[in-house]
């Protein structure tokens, strides 16, 4: 049990670990898949929001564990195609550092949020993330090239994130639900120092 928990942390941390950075730093050119592969990587907001989708998706379950990370990849495309278009969406870092703050706390409290609800909030979040990126990409083959990479890392941080759910699941129910909600109170917080500028 003590190395399963061990696990689950440790791959918690792996997955923070490229995260040195806060929102979206610049790292050259917004162009080409390798590009748009590394900077969902760079961002200390993106890592922990993907990874608490996947944690989220595994504590709902069911349908849950594919429908939560795929609207979120698909629906951040869309919220893409609106930066590249140059449609404006308010709020759009407020609501970054908001996705990590609420589904941090979602999986701190373990929410039991029905599938409807659950993949409208997914949603919201993922026009805000990715409209911030698609903002920065040009608009011809190299962009769709870097939106296809940050799309793939997207989805790797959500299989990462049900990945954390699973191994810290085998620690057995009680030091599972205590370890969950560790990580998602750390990344609620973590959340916060984000929308207070302090991260």
């Amino acid at each position: 049990m003590k190395s399963a928990i061990k696990s689950g942390l440790l791959a918690l941390a792996a997955a923070a670990l490229p995260a040195v950075a806060s929102a979206h730093p610049a790292i050259g050119e917004a162009a080409g898949f390798s590009h748009g592969f590394a900077h969902p990587m760079s961002g200390l907001d993106h890592v922990l929001a993907m990874v608490m989708v996947g944690v989220f998706a595994f504590q709902l379950g069911g349908r849950a564990t594919w429908l939560v990370p795929t609207t979120f990849v698909l629906v951040m495309a869309l919220g893409g195609a609106l930066g590249v278009a140059g449609i404006h969406v308010p709020f759009v870092e407020i609501g970054i550092a908001l996705s990590v703050v609420v589904l941090g706390a979602i999986v701190a409290l373990n929410v039991k949020a029905p599938l409807a609800a659950a993949l409208g909030i997914i949603g919201l979040f993922a026009i805000f993330h990715g409209h911030a990126h698609g903002a920065e990409m040009p608009e011809n083959a190299a962009g769709a090239a870097y939106a296809a990479g940050f799309m793939a890392a997207t989805a790797l941080l959500h299989v990462a994130g049900l990945a954390i759910g699973y191994i810290i699941g085998r620690a057995g129910e009680r030091q599972g639900v205590f370890v969950t909600r560790t990580a998602g109170g750390i990344a609620a917080i973590a959340g916060v120092g984000i929308l207070a500028g302090l991260i």
